[in-house]
């Protein structure tokens, strides 16, 4: 069962990851921050870093990134000053938009060519219950 979720996250992962390089100039990893941002507006890196498992500094090297492609700015937190509140800028918000249309598309497809509609569900409900599990647990983040 490992091996088989493994390498269809891979499978899908990389699949979607060419789409988005191909069609909107970004990867995978990039669109998920900018949904995330977009989703929850005032987000900071630890945030991104707590809902996607990473660590501080990956994450924060990754939003500069967003930064210097101009879909992303850093405002500052008057609640903290030494964190800064992420918002996406007029072109990030239009990119994820765009992008989103994408990956829900050829997502849907190749979900579709491979799970039966009468059991998309209940796979979508053992995930979501696996991840709810993991995610109270703390399982899997990174140390430091």
């Amino acid at each position: 069962m490992f091996a088989d979720l493994v390498r269809c996250e891979t499978r899908l992962y990389n699949a979607l990851n060419e789409s988005l390089r191909e069609r909107h100039g970004i990867v995978t990893s990039q669109f998920e921050a900018l949904r995330f941002l977009r989703d929850h507006p005032g987000a900071r890196v630890a945030d991104l870093a707590n809902e996607f498992a990473a660590g501080v500094g990956a994450m924060s090297k990754g939003v500069d990134r967003l930064e210097k492609s101009g879909w992303v700015e850093r405002q500052a937190n008057p609640a903290d000053r030494r964190s800064s509140l992420l918002v996406l800028t007029g072109e990030g918000v239009r990119l994820v938009e765009a992008a989103e249309r994408t990956f829900t598309r050829q997502l849907t497809e190749m979900l579709g060519n491979g799970i039966p509609d009468s059991s998309l569900s209940v796979v979508a409900q053992v995930f979501s219950q696996l991840r709810g599990t993991l995610e109270r647990d703390r399982v899997g983040l990174p140390a430091g």
